[in-house]
């Protein structure tokens, strides 16, 4: 008898991951935690961030912390919210938590980036503009020091 889930099985687990996903995609602005998310497919927690790295490469959390960053690019950009309005907007609950991400991210502060990226996408369509400024997923990103004002 063999430990590996036959391929039936395997499809419907990518199915719910898929669906996990999507969530996460539709309401990255929601209160969400890998509890509810693993609850609402069926899955022990434990098991949902072991299939969900396996499958796409990073936890659920960091999944939603990246769509969150990503929107908050976007709103960033616009230069009509503040920093704090815009970490509320997208669902983070902690200025610290979401800074630090972010920076993590995008490789400089939220506060940085909204400086310098004002207007930087004006005149290009948003699905490019979204594709251009996507941040770096693991941490990939390098920091940068901070430009004199």
């Amino acid at each position: 008898m063999t430990s590996r889930p036959d391929n039936a099985q395997h499809l419907r687990d990518l199915a719910r991951l898929r669906r996990v996903r999507d969530r996460i995609d539709r309401e990255y602005a929601q209160p969400l935690d890998v509890e509810a998310l693993a609850r609402g497919v069926n899955m022990s927690a434990g098991h949902l961030s072991r299939q969900f790295r396996a499958a796409y490469g990073e936890s659920p959390y960091s999944y939603l912390m990246t769509r969150r960053i990503e929107r908050a690019m976007a709103l960033l950009r616009r230069g009509d919210l503040s920093v704090t309005e815009v970490c509320f907007a997208v669902g983070c609950s902690s200025l610290g938590t979401f800074s630090t991400r972010f920076t993590e991210l995008v490789g400089m502060p939220p506060s940085t980036y909204r400086r310098q990226a004002t207007g930087a996408t004006a005149g290009i369509p948003a699905c490019v503009a979204q594709q251009v400024t996507r941040p770096i997923r693991n941490r990939e990103a390098r920091l940068t020091e901070p430009q004199p004002a």
